[in-house]
Parts: structure tokens; C-alpha cells; sequence
């Protein structure tokens, strides 16, 4: 059995503040509705939320601008990791995305590794391109060498 909520703010996957959604009832019973991330759809929601919605935009305007300044920092990191490489540069081990976002972190930009985004781990020796998804609207590019230890 489904309920329609209103989303109290932006939730990955589910919708954006505002957007009224169909979730199973487990879910909005145990997560979004104990966490005040939505509200049951009726008329007295509605109300609810139309007072609350300029708040939640200008919270998101605060937050986009402030993931945009972060991502003109992490577009001047120089990350520099240093792997061991057997014969042929092929490194022991890989470079992942928790490797980066370590790196990422002791440069002074705390990181969360699901938010850096790689195909595949890096296994050889070189400069890659990292996108990085700061937010739905905003990517950063950062630029990672991977040097001989």
C-alpha cells in the first residue's frame, strides 16, 4: 500500500522539496515521516508547505551557491597520490574513490567518497580527470596524478 507525501526537502532518487510522491507506507511510516522530511498530502499539508517554501528555497539558493564555490576550490586541488607500481607502471592495489576523497579530505576539503564519481579504479600511473557531484545541479572537475611511491 502506497501514501502521498509532500517532501519536505530534497531527497536523492525520491523528488525535490515540494514534490508530492507516492512511497510505500513502511517507508514514509519509519524514514520520512519521523525524520520531518515529508508531510502526509492533504489540504492542511498544503497550507503547511506553501508556508514553509520560502524558506526551503532560500535554504537551496544558500546551498547551491555555497557547492559552486566549492567546486571552483576543488578545481584548483593539486591531489597527488602516491602508489607502489610493479613492472609495466602497473600499480599494487588501486586508486578508488575513497582513496581520493582521503586525499581530498587532508588537503582540506572534507569529502564523502560516494560523491566522487570514477568508471573504474584507476590502476596505472597518470593524470585523470575526477568528476566530483557536489549536487544535482553542480559537478566539480578535479584533476589527480597518480606517482610512482
Amino acid at each position: 500500500m502506497n501514501e502521498k507525501l509532500i517532501l519536505l526537502e530534497d531527497i536523492n532518487g525520491l523528488g525535490k522539496a515540494g514534490d508530492t510522491v507516492s512511497v510505500s507506507a513502511g517507508y514514509a511510516r519509519n524514514f520520512l515521516l519521523p525524520k520531518k522530511m515529508a508531510l502526509k498530502a492533504s489540504k492542511g499539508a498544503v497550507r503547511q508547505f506553501e508556508a514553509l517554501k520560502e524558506k526551503i528555497e532560500a535554504k537551496r539558493r544558500v546551498e547551491l551557491e555555497e557547492m559552486q564555490s566549492l567546486a571552483a576550490r576543488i578545481a584548483e586541488l593539486e591531489i597527488t597520490i602516491s602508489m607502489n607500481v610493479g613492472e609495466d607502471d602497473k600499480l599494487y592495489g588501486s586508486v578508488t574513490t575513497h582513496t581520493i576523497a582521503d586525499e581530498m579530505t587532508k588537503l582540506g576539503v572534507e569529502m564523502d567518497h560516494q560523491k566522487v564519481i570514477l568508471d573504474k579504479p584507476i590502476k596505472e600511473l597518470g593524470a585523470y580527470d575526477v568528476t566530483v557531484k557536489l549536487h544535482p545541479e553542480v559537478d566539480a572537475k578535479a584533476r589527480v596524478w597518480v606517482v610512482r611511491a
